[in-house]
């Protein structure tokens, strides 16, 4: 790692230390608000719109975001954009207009909770499990991440930046719960914005505009293909490997709407709203800086493509999870470094918070309180909450050291998400929207739906089956696992009872009460801005026009 240590100076460690200071102070004062489990696991259900927006947001500018998505823009061009612009703002306005209705208005704690009161308890178990797993897995992916830039910045061994990054991260949810991680992340959005922008704008003057950059990616490896989004996608002959059908319907359909829709991590954040009207609108404005995060992840990405020699090695300094630290290194001054760093580090702890938040509240709701020591009081699962908030961080100091396996994290995350996002959502969207569908047919698709994804990723993994890149294999698993969920949930139906109206009021669409009537809510509101429906087609209408330049 000697080729990525940062020149800094005493200005950039300053400003690294007053942000380190900020975050455990924010922890500190939420602290003094935690009075209950409700406080500490969902901020006690009294957080405004543009807070829970920003978290929302915040919580996905992670490892995934910033090192996953600048590796994918060197690596495969103009392509990553598919990951904002179908495969995420879609999914982002569907679960604030459709979904959050259910969520918010059945009073659920968690997805999980949600699932057992739609389906069963051995489903509930099951998604809870597997959501722990996954949480864990993924918090070590942007730990990994975070000690890469504390490795880099001050020369540190990789074990050593683990765990220092997992102990800031520690102290202020343990603190302060979902508060003090929401408030963390609102906070973190301004600094990583702040943190990566100068980077697009600096190596893009030095490569003469984006004129210059998008000559220089013609002339790279990527070529003419790597500037356009969907022109080659007629066949697998293009960066992504990866044909149309298999963008459209594997990450614009599964995997994104599987990931926005019923990952509780992000859910969790609106969750944590005043009231319905600002649960529904917190994916939703979230969706409008998704639009233009590209600008300070992707562009980076091309810039590295072009600037730095020998990108894409397969070990070394050279990798393409380094491309953002590689360019700091080469283009940032003192004072900008500062903040570059500041605004890395705020971006992997946001989704590591994220993370660990979610675990906690799962753990603690859905297994703990649910399967393991019932009727105790309050204060007691506040103190497993902060209990278990340990044993992740704990877990996930050593899910980091799987994810520095990877030349490319992005690939790892997007096999994780086809593995347990891509079945939980075939259940899901089948069982709100088909009342019939049964209780152990929500178990069964959502197992083999997991076991079918899994098994095509062994596949591929021993070379059995071939697939032009990773990330074409999670685009069909994906694929794979929510057909055979969907498919399993028809079988399984017809010979198994399912529930009565009365049971599922309110959990599936046509049968709910006042508090998930669109109608009544859709009609409250006087002000366009404070439309959910009305915001969400501008979303979908600016993610539609951002691709026609780069078609």
């Amino acid at each position: 790692m000697d080729g990525l240590r940062l020149d800094v100076s005493f200005v950039d460690y300053l400003i690294l230390t007053i942000y380190f200071v900020t975050v455990l102070g924010v922890g500190f004062a939420a602290r003094r608000a935690i009075k209950s489990s409700a406080d500490f696991f969902l901020s006690g259900r009294s957080m405004p719109a543009w807070v829970t927006g920003l978290a929302f947001i915040s919580a996905n500018l992670g490892a995934l975001e910033v090192i996953g998505m600048s590796a994918n823009g060197a690596e495969y061009g103009m392509m990553t954009v598919h990951y904002f612009w179908i495969g995420a703002v879609p999914a982002m306005v569907f679960l604030g207009i459709v979904m959050m209705p259910f969520y918010y208005g059945s009073k659920v704690r968690s997805v999980p909770e949600f699932l057992r009161l739609r389906f069963n308890r051995p489903t509930h178990l099951f998604n809870a499990l597997s959501f722990a797993v996954a949480q864990v897995l993924i918090a070590g992916v942007n730990l990994y991440a975070l000690s890469l830039i504390l490795q880099a910045l001050l020369g540190w061994p990789l074990w050593l930046s683990i765990v220092v990054g997992a102990a800031i991260v520690l102290a202020y949810i343990t603190l302060g719960g979902l508060s003090s991680a929401i408030y963390n992340e609102v906070l973190q959005f301004f600094v990583i914005v702040a943190g990566l922008l100068p980077i697009t704008i600096i190596g893009l003057v030095k490569v003469g505009g984006i004129d210059g950059l998008f000559d220089k990616v013609r002339q790279s490896p990527l070529g003419e293909a790597g500037l356009h989004t969907w022109a080659d996608t007629g066949g697998t002959d293009n960066p992504l490997g990866a044909h149309w059908i298999g963008i459209v319907f594997g990450l614009g359909f599964v995997l994104s709407f599987g990931y926005w829709t019923t990952n509780f991590a992000e859910v969790q954040r609106a969750l944590s709203a005043k009231d319905m009207n600002a649960a529904r609108r917190t994916s939703i404005i979230g969706a409008f800086p998704k639009l233009l995060v590209p600008a300070i992840t992707i562009i980076p990405g091309l810039i590295a493509l072009v600037t730095i020699q020998g990108l894409g090695a397969e070990e070394g300094d050279l990798i393409y999870n380094n491309a953002i630290p590689l360019l700091m290194r080469d283009l940032l001054p003192n004072g900008v470094l500062g903040v570059a760093v500041t605004g890395l580090v705020a971006s992997f702890m946001a989704g590591m918070a994220a993370n660990v938040s979610g675990f906690n509240t799962v753990f603690t709701y859905d297994i703990w309180q649910t399967y393991v020591r019932r009727h105790r009081s309050d204060g007691y699962y506040l103190r497993v909450g902060r209990i278990a908030t340990i044993a992740g961080i704990v877990v996930g100091i050593g899910t980091a050291f799987i994810a520095a396996g990877f030349s490319n994290i992005m690939n790892y995350i997007q096999a994780l998400f086809s593995l347990f996002n891509a079945p939980l959502f075939a259940t899901f969207i089948v069982g709100m929207f088909w009342k019939r569908m049964s209780a152990w047919a929500g178990f069964w698709s959502l197992l083999l739906g997991f076991l079918a994804s899994l098994t095509l990723y062994i596949l591929h993994l021993t070379e059995v089956v071939h697939f032009n890149s990773d990330l074409e294999e999670s685009f069909w698993g994906a694929g794979l696992a929510f057909v055979t969920a969907v498919v399993v949930a028809l079988i399984v139906t017809p010979f198994t009872p399912g529930k009565r109206d009365d049971e599922l009021r309110g959990l599936v669409y046509g049968l709910g009460g006042p508090t998930t009537s669109g109608e009544v809510i859709i009609a409250s509101e006087k002000v366009w801005w404070r439309n959910p429906v009305l915001l969400g087609f501008i979303a979908l209408a600016l993610a539609v026009l951002l691709y026609i330049p780069v078609w």
